[in-house]
């Protein structure tokens, strides 16, 4: 019964996923030969063409990803394949913790390398291609290699732990393993900006005099305290520019990208700073976190109920151990989550696009809005976003609002 359930979801989640791209593709397509009368004054044809050309690039490559990654999760479920990696460690390492561990891995493993060659593509062919990507070969090598060193320091002792808690804390041991995952994530929050982000790129103080004046100023009057204002080498890897916030409570950071201060003008910069402050001021950091660890309280209980039923594993293609079922448990209940739970992404996705109007609101508020719109139109045209996405596609993936609906909303705080 429960094989026929998910093959079904499964079966509606890929043609939904290929239905969705093919829209995205046909719609963008349809669009090209014109730059929308919003963007005609301020986007050449040229730009248009190259940003239209740029998302069908990049949505046919993930037709290819939807694929695979239900090809993967088929062989590793129901075609036996994680039954037969089980069996094959465990009848080396047996069903104890160092056993488990390496299964988990195993997956993870097959999984990523499953993803690599999508990855590669992407950057050194489709990025390269449309005069975006500026990462060399060794450099992918080397962040491949310092990612992989960090999911095992950190995860390994994580999974462990919940593995100890599923064996040892009886049935409640998702409570435990709940707040476990909370403080995990908290303390990362924390040690991101200061410990793994340097390994990655280099950041260096901002040493602009007068943008630091005037955005210490803003900063001021939005009431927000900060550890420091940094400059990031992302043009090391990409010409995209991006500006955030990392950290949590006394270690915020506000960081941004070399290539974003090379390209907009200082009332732009204030403005387009003022927005991540707008997600400050409304909460929207600490508002996704609650949700996110409601959520993950619920589904870490779902799993205690699920890692009991032996149809659960049964009915993926995998035979339950009668020495511990921890490490299947958690690897069949990650696997097919996403699964079940991709028809909900539109809910995530609106209520992301409703924070980037409340984000933009604020902005107009303590900045022209005119500075932010001639931001955004820069952004759009650098980072070859499209001006003319399918609706139905960005109900379903877009987290920022499309560039038409976020301007016209801007342009009416102007107005107003």
């Amino acid at each position: 019964m429960f094989t026929t359930l998910f093959i079904i979801v499964l079966a509606a989640m890929v043609a939904t996923k290929f239905w969705l791209a093919l829209r995205q593709i046909r719609y963008v397509t349809q669009h090209r030969a014109a730059v929308p009368a919003q963007f005609s004054s301020s986007i050449t044809l040229e730009s248009h063409q190259n940003a239209a050309d740029y998302t069908i690039a990049r949505t046919r490559l993930a037709l290819y990803e939807i694929a695979v990654g239900a090809a993967v999760l088929l062989v590793l479920t129901l075609c036996g394949g994680l039954q037969w990696l089980d069996t094959l460690i465990s009848g080396v390492l047996g069903h104890g913790y160092v056993g488990q561990l390496v299964t988990i891995g195993a997956v993870i493993a097959i999984t990523s390398v499953a993803d690599l060659p999508f990855d590669y593509y992407r950057h050194f062919v489709i990025e390269a291609r449309f005069g975006f990507n500026r990462m060399t070969p060794a450099l992918f090598l080397a962040d491949l290699a310092k990612g992989t060193l960090i999911g095992l320091l950190l995860g390994a002792p994580l999974l462990f732990a919940v593995l100890w808690l599923m064996r040892q804390a009886g049935d409640a041991w998702w409570w435990w393993a709940w707040l476990l995952w909370v403080t995990f994530n908290m303390l990362v929050l924390v040690l991101y900006p200061t410990l793994i982000a340097p390994l990655f790129n280099k950041f260096k103080p901002l040493d602009d005099v007068s943008l630091r004046e005037r955005i210490e100023a803003l900063l001021k009057r939005c009431g927000f305290a900060a550890k420091g204002l940094f400059v990031m080498d992302g043009s090391r890897r990409s010409a995209h520019g991006n500006a955030y916030f990392t950290g949590f409570g006394a270690a915020k950071r506000i960081v941004f990208f070399d290539t974003l201060l090379s390209r907009l003008s200082g009332d732009e910069i204030e403005a387009v700073l003022a927005h991540e402050l707008g997600h400050f001021k409304r909460r929207h950091v600490l508002k996704r976190l609650v949700v996110t660890f409601a959520i993950s309280l619920v589904l870490l209980a779902l799993l205690g109920w699920l890692a009991q039923q032996p149809w659960f594993y049964t009915g993926l293609g995998v035979t339950p151990a009668a020495d511990g079922n921890q490490a299947l448990a958690l690897i069949l209940f990650f696997m097919v989550l996403p699964v079940f739970l991709f028809f909900a992404s539109p809910l995530n996705s609106l209520t992301s696009r409703k924070h980037e109007f409340e984000a933009d609101a604020f902005a107009a508020k303590q900045t022209n809005p005119a500075d932010l719109v001639s931001a955004l139109v820069k952004l759009y045209q650098d980072n070859a976003s499209t001006l003319t996405p399918d609706p139905l596609y960005t109900a379903f993936y877009y987290s920022h609002p499309p560039a038409s609906q976020r301007i016209d909303r801007l342009l009416g705080h102007g107005a107003a």
